[in-house]
């Protein structure tokens, strides 16, 4: 059925579940895990920052969303380990995220994606979006909704 399932995550404890329920998945399908992260690209600079203030800026906001998602990936991959699930980890920098989902899929040769939703509701996507109605729209591969 299944062999290679990418999981995009965030570190969230929404995100924490799905993790959970993806290597599950992944170890009764005999299947192996992409843990995916998307982290955002720094902030432009704001009227009147000087060039030297909005390098130091930037070089911070990379190094803490690099730790964070080095971080997010370990706590996945120790919990695949710990079912015996093999498992890769990758981040990128990216605005577009529901892309990126979409991208890292395709990048990988995964045959399902796995990831969560806030179930937010018609007027909660209003206001926030959906990343997950953005990948179903844009994938081709199956996508296992989690909540």
């Amino acid at each position: 059925m299944f062999q290679h399932i990418l999981v995009p995550i965030d570190g969230s404890e929404l995100s924490d579940r799905a993790a959970d329920s993806s290597v599950e998945l992944a170890r009764r399908l005999g299947a192996r895990v992409t843990a995916f992260v998307a982290e955002p690209m720094p902030p432009l600079p704001g009227m009147g920052t000087l060039p030297a203030a909005y390098a130091r800026e930037a070089d911070q906001h990379l190094a803490r969303t690099e730790a964070h998602a080095r971080e997010v990936l370990a706590r996945f991959g120790a919990k695949a380990a710990e079912q015996g699930v093999a498992c890769d980890g990758k981040f990128v920098r990216s605005e577009a995220v529901d892309q990126a989902i979409v991208d890292a899929a395709d990048e990988f040769g995964c045959d399902l994606i796995a990831m969560v939703t806030h179930g937010r509701g018609a007027f909660g996507e209003l206001l926030f979006g959906s990343h997950t109605k953005s990948v179903l729209a844009r994938s081709k591969l199956p996508l296992l909704v989690l909540r």
